[in-house]
């Protein structure tokens, strides 16, 4: 279910973006939107939590609330979760050396054994608050580790599916959210790398060539993330149903959302988790959950729908493939186009809010019957699937020629009058010819279905 609590008067005259998040496919849990009062929670107990943000990041990382409000914990927050496949041999993983610049991981089964790279379950949150957005991570793994482990959180814009099945499609500015844990520590360092899809090498972080995950930043140095494990161990009764959870098994984290990503139209549709048993940015992939809809999407989409009307197809419209369409409008890049599909469709996503031209590349052979340029309005959070789209409509042309051919060469004068009983293009005029000898002839081009009517006098 999705939830959005009331905007206190703080928030609610705040002059900065909202987000928009839909409700989850297959996942546990929705993700609440909470309007919080900006400022740290009055902590009575050790937290790391960022400044800003109302959510308790305990030193001994735990689900419940311990403070008032406006603290709030994972217990309290109806967050996006989802839980791994049982352990054992239907579990799924990576495997035959999938590492993190893997565009497409393989996926196998049963390759895990339950250990500290066996995961359980992950969830997401987001906060909102008037000073800026919080996006919050938890991972619960099978047993406590002995020596490195690390977990890694990936955010994709994608909602296509990649070869694997399973896995989005990855795109330029996907995150990729890095829970290091050295040697078993206890406080873990965030990095956060971006997806690069072209340039050199230098940009990866340790792949040797585009695409890649980019540079790695640290966000704990930086102050833009923080995190922690739980120490001792937590009972079923305050574990927000994750049974009973021993120690070094639950990790947590806050990244300032904001601070990584702007103030512009940010869409992360989906996120997984999976595991790493080393430090390395080049071990080998180990144990992952699927994706779960995260709803983090203040963009929206923009559709398009083209007909024709093609007479060997029946009355009535049809779909228009393969027309083109320009869209310019907010932040878009000169020149950007889409072309539409099977079913006469086109559609730009990840886009903010707000109005966009949409003009028509009108294909040889055909007259537009709708307007053209047309205002194309991009609302906040909408996607392809929902978007109520542009309708563009385009009629056949047709070529008329009438002509007369005396069978004895100047035996006789003709005249052609030709005009239309029904409406018709400008390019339609009365066409008089009878000032014309011999045998004249009249051709009019590009001629929108109707009826027209030419008078043919031959000199009686």
């Amino acid at each position: 279910m999705l939830h959005a609590d009331n905007p206190t008067p703080e928030t609610a005259t705040q002059p900065r973006r909202r987000w928009k998040h839909l409700a989850a496919v297959g996942g546990v849990g929705a993700l609440t939107l909470s309007a919080l009062v900006a400022g740290p929670a009055l902590a009575n107990h050790p937290e790391v939590s960022l400044a800003g943000s109302n959510f308790e990041i305990d030193t001994d990382a735990n689900l419940k609330v311990d403070d008032p409000s406006p603290s709030v914990d994972w217990a309290g927050v109806s967050e996006q979760r989802k839980a791994d496949l049982a352990t054992g041999s239907g579990d799924d993983s990576f495997g035959q050396g999938a590492k993190e610049d893997t565009a497409v991981p393989t996926v196998v089964d049963g390759s895990i054994p339950p250990n500290k790279s066996d995961l359980l379950n992950f969830g997401t949150y987001l906060e909102e608050t008037a000073s800026g957005d919080f996006l919050h991570m938890f991972w619960h793994r099978v047993q406590e580790p002995s020596g490195t482990t690390n977990m890694d959180f990936e955010f994709n814009k994608s909602e296509d599916v990649s070869a694997n099945g399973v896995t989005p499609v990855r795109t330029a500015g996907d995150l990729l959210v890095q829970y290091d844990l050295s040697q078993g520590g206890t406080n873990p360092q965030l990095f956060l790398s971006r997806w690069v899809a072209t340039g050199p090498k230098s940009l990866c972080e340790a792949a040797n060539a585009t695409p890649c995950w980019g540079v790695r930043d640290n966000l704990s140095a930086a102050g833009d993330a923080t995190g922690s494990i739980n120490t001792s161990a937590i009972p079923a009764a305050e574990s927000d149903g994750l049974g009973d959870v021993s120690v070094r098994t639950f990790g947590e984290a806050t990244v300032d959302f904001s601070a990584i990503v702007g103030d512009d139209c940010v869409a992360f549709g989906s996120a997984y988790l999976k595991s790493r048993s080393s430090d390395s940015f080049t071990a080998a992939l180990k144990d992952f959950i699927a994706p779960l809809d995260t709803g983090i999407n203040n963009c929206g989409a923009l559709a398009i729908e083209k007909t024709k009307k093609h007479a060997a197809d029946g009355p009535g419209d049809h779909p228009h493939a393969g027309v083109v369409f320009t869209i310019t409008g907010g932040d878009l890049p000169a020149n950007t186009t889409v072309t539409t599909d099977a079913n006469g469709e086109a559609c730009l996503a990840g886009i903010a809010a707000g109005d966009y031209t949409v003009t028509e590349t009108v294909p040889a052979g055909y007259a537009v019957t709708s307007a053209n340029p047309q205002t194309g309005t991009v609302v906040e959070g909408s996607t392809c699937d929902d978007a109520t789209p542009v309708v563009f409509s385009n009629d056949p042309l047709t070529n008329l020629t009438v002509s007369v051919d005396s069978q004895i060469p100047g035996g006789t004068f003709s005249s052609i009058e030709c005009d239309a009983t029904t409406e018709s293009p400008d390019t339609l005029k009365d066409v008089d010819l009878s000032d014309m000898l011999d045998d004249p002839s009249v051709t009019i081009n590009d001629l929108e279905p109707g009826t027209y009517t030419c008078v043919v006098v031959i000199d009686p």
